[in-house]
C-alpha cells in the first residue's frame, strides 16, 4: 500500500531503534513523510537534538519538524485532543495527511482526527521490544537500541587532567582497559587520548626537518596552537563517544588546555575558555610519588607541582564533581574505578514527561 503524506508523531525522549523502524515502515509506504517532535518544554533532553540526531538516522528522505506540546495528556477529553491536533496540525503545514504511522494505542484516534489511515506498527513491542520509558529507566540494559547521537549525549564523561608525567594517559588507558574486560555493552570503551602530545609531536618532527637537532625546547606555541588542541580534542572525544559504552575516559580537555596555555603564555585566552564543556567527573593525578620521565617531549620537570596545584585551584572553583588521585599507581586505579562505578551507579535522571493519570508517556 503506498501513501501520499504519511505523519508520524511523537516525543523522541530519547529517539530508539522503535521509533526509526516506525520512521522506516513509513517512509517505504509513503511518497512523502513528516515527522513531528512534540515533547513537552520541561523534557531533559533538548528538542534540537532530538531533530538532530533523527535527521542524520534517516537523511532528507523525511521531514522532521520539532515543536513543543505542553498541553495536558488525557486520552478521554475531546477538548484535550483539540489542543494536542491543534498543535501537530501547526507543525505539519497544510498539506493533507493520508495516513497517520504509530505504535501507540492513540494512533487511531490520532488518524482519525487528521482524516487518514491509521497504520499501527508493532504496537505490542514484539519486532523491536523497547520504549522511551525502559531506556528513561535504564540507559544501560537498552544501549544497543540507541543510535550514536543519542549514545553521545547520554555517556557519562570522565577526564583525566594532570601536570607533565603524572600518569593521566596511563589512567585513562588503564580504565577503559578495565571497563572493556566487563564484557557486554562495556567491550566498546573508549578513551581520547592527549592531542596537545600529538601537536607537539607534529612541531618537533617540523623543527627538525630544517634543524635534526632541534628538541622540545626549541617547540612555540602561540593562542591559536591551544584553540586547536581544545577543539580537536573535543572532535576526539564526542567521535568516541558516539560509538562507545556508556562511560569513555578523556585525556586533558579544553579546561585543562587552560591551565597548559596558562603554563606556557602567562595567562589563558577567552576563546579556550569559551570551549570548556563540563564532563561528569574530572580526576586529578597528583605529581607527588611521580617520577618525571623524560620521554623527549616533555620540559616541565621544575613546574609539575605549580601546574598541580593550578589545577587544585581551577577544579575547586568549578561546580564539577573532581576526585584527586594519589599513592601508588594500584592505589590511584582503584580509587578512581571507585569514583566511576559511583558515577554510573548514581543512574540518569530525566525530567519526567507530561503522562496521563500519572502514568509514564511511552514514546
Amino acid at each position: 500500500m503506498t501513501f501520499g503524506h504519511g505523519l508520524v508523531v511523537g516525543k523522541f525522549y530519547p529517539p530508539h531503534a522503535g521509533h526509526h523502524a516506525l520512521i522506516e515502515a513509513a517512509a517505504r509506504a509513503c511518497d512523502r513523510v513528516t515527522v513531528v517532535v512534540a515533547p513537552s518544554s520541561r523534557e531533559s533532553i533538548p528538542l534540537q537534538a532530538r531533530l538532530e540526531w533523527l535527521r542524520e538516522a534517516h537523511g532528507p528522505r523525511v521531514r522532521f519538524v520539532g515543536v513543543h506540546d505542553d498541553h495536558p495528556i488525557d486520552y478521554t477529553d475531546p477538548a484535550v485532543w483539540d489542543l494536542h491536533v491543534a498543535v501537530f496540525r501547526a507543525a505539519a503545514g497544510p498539506e493533507p495527511v493520508d495516513a497517520v504511522f504509530s505504535s501507540e494505542a492513540y494512533g487511531a484516534e490520532l488518524a482519525r482526527r487528521f482524516r487518514a489511515e491509521p497504520v499501527l506498527v508493532d504496537p505490542g513491542r514484539e519486532r523491536i521490544p523497547i520504549s522511551g520509558t525502559a531506556i528513561r529507566a535504564d540507559p544501560i540494559a537498552h544501549w544497543s537500541h540507541l543510535g550514536p547521537g543519542a549514545r553521545a549525549w547520554l555517556t557519562r564523561r570522565v577526564i583525566v587532567v594532570g601536570a607533565e608525567s603524572t600518569g593521566t594517559t596511563t589512567t585513562a588507558r588503564a580504565l577503559a582497559r578495565h571497563y572493556r574486560t566487563r564484557g557486554g555493552v562495556w567491550s566498546s570503551t573508549g578513551w581520547a587520548p592527549e592531542f596537545g602530545r600529538e601537536l607537539t609531536e607534529r612541531k618537533l618532527a617540523g623543527l627538525r626537518r630544517a634543524c635534526p637537532e632541534a628538541t622540545v625546547f626549541d617547540v612555540t606555541w602561540d593562542r591559536d596552537d591551544f584553540v586547536t588542541v581544545a577543539v580537536e580534542q573535543a572532535a576526539a572525544e564526542d567521535a568516541l563517544a558516539r560509538a562507545g559504552s556508556p562511560v569513555l575516559f578523556g585525556d586533558t580537555d579544553a579546561f585543562a588546555t587552560t591551565v597548559w596555555e596558562e603554563r606556557y603564555l602567562g595567562s589563558a585566552s577567552a576563546k579556550v575558555r569559551e570551549l570548556i564543556r563540563d564532563p561528569d567527573l574530572y580526576l586529578l593525578t597528583d605529581d607527588a610519588g611521580v617520577p618525571f620521565e623524560d620521554d623527549g617531549l616533555r620540559d616541565g620537570e621544575h613546574l609539575r607541582r605549580w601546574m598541580t596545584g593550578r589545577f587544585r585551584e581551577e577544579l575547586a572553583a568549578r561546580a564539577v564533581p573532581w576526585i584527586e588521585l594519589t599513592g601508588n599507581y594500584r592505589e590511584r586505579l582503584t580509587t578512581a574505578i571507585r569514583a566511576v562505578d559511583r558515577l554510573l551507579a548514581a543512574g540518569w535522571r530525566f525530567t519526567p514527561p507530561l503522562s496521563h493519570s500519572g502514568s509514564a508517556a511511552e514514546s
